[in-house]
């Protein structure tokens, strides 16, 4: 028997019985041998991890553009704190740990430059729309490892395509991921525009915070508790009544106070026409695109709108000033 075997073997035994089970996915689109040591769930795992679009999380927004100091969220740090949660929740309920983290870490893959108002006029621009939802599949599917992706199991596409609000994860593993996101987003946004000095935390409405918490510390406590507590045992990943509806009012209360016209947004504007500037370059001028995305142009027959919004999405904040500045900013020169 194989490592891999004996640890589908101590799932079966182990996780509980709403669980997705390694051995029972629905497989890859491309068929692979199975790894002696890893089950399936925990190979997507590590290839989201070590590949390229995850290391550049890091250098992409979140919420706040350009904010001076080191402990403003990044896409990657969000990243790691939603599978935390997920992790926790889904350890705590017997379901599959790998899985919910393979998800987890994967879910915003295809994010853009410059956070939400980045996906908003990549979705103006491109003709078939843009959703990162969607393009965190494509990442997987088709971007990853020269237009190979990454092939991963359909559970884990599913999750990640299912993350956003109106999703419907075909498994458990998938609906923690899509609360262990909410939770992730609402309560780090919270704790960065305190540290931006937006708000201060006693300015949070009473009615949501004496239902969730008084701090960040606090709230992930209750709201993580309130999930185990009311899917325990339970063919289904929900929250409490009062619980769910405290979280979407304090949501729609940040979106109000921070996701819109708040002081840390005002660099929006700039971002975006930066973003159409490059969109109409690389759109008149395909031959400036790397070859990589050429290739897809040339072996997919993919529309050039698709790959330049491709590149794009791609891009990190700083590579994307980067290339504006080499484009459209003139450098000074003197004579020989």
């Amino acid at each position: 028997m194989t490592i891999r075997e004996s640890m589908e073997q101590l799932e079966e035994q182990y996780l509980s019985p709403y669980a997705a089970l390694s051995k029972n996915t629905l497989g890859r689109d491309k068929k692979e041998t199975l790894c002696d040591i890893r089950p399936e769930y925990q190979r997507d795992r590590d290839r989201i991890l070590h590949c390229k679009s995850f290391r550049r999380l890091k250098h992409k927004t979140q919420v706040f553009l350009a904010p001076e100091g080191d402990h403003y969220r990044t896409r990657l740090t969000h990243t790691l704190e939603v599978a935390q949660i997920a992790r926790t929740i889904a350890k705590s309920l017997r379901m599959n740990e790998s899985l919910a983290e393979a998800i987890a870490l994967g879910h915003d893959l295809g994010h853009t430059p410059f956070g939400h108002s980045g996906e908003s006029i990549l979705d103006k621009l491109c003709e078939d729309g843009f959703a990162h939802y969607q393009q965190s599949v494509r990442v997987v599917e088709v971007l990853e490892k020269d237009g190979q992706g990454l092939n991963l199991t359909k559970e884990v596409r599913d999750g990640i395509l299912n993350h956003r609000t109106s999703g419907h994860p075909s498994t458990l593993e998938g609906c923690i991921v899509r609360l262990s996101d909410k939770i992730a987003y609402i309560n780090h946004d919270i704790d960065d525009a305190i540290r931006a000095r937006i708000f201060k935390e006693e300015d949070l409405p009473r009615e949501y915070t004496d239902i969730l918490g008084h701090s960040v510390r606090e709230r992930l406590n209750t709201m993580i508790h309130d999930i185990i507590e009311n899917s325990l045992e339970k063919p289904e990943i929900v929250m409490s009544p009062s619980m769910e509806k405290a979280m979407k009012e304090l949501r729609a209360w940040m979106f109000a106070h921070v996701y819109s016209g708040s002081v840390a947004k005002e660099e929006e504007g700039k971002a975006q026409r930066m973003l159409e500037f490059l969109y109409e370059y690389y759109l008149k001028d395909t031959d400036a695109l790397p070859r990589e995305y050429l290739e897809l142009m040339e072996q997919r027959g993919e529309k050039r709108e698709r790959i330049v919004c491709d590149y794009i999405a791609g891009m990190s904040d700083r590579y994307a000033i980067d290339m504006f500045e080499q484009l459209f900013v003139p450098k000074a020169w003197k004579a020989l």
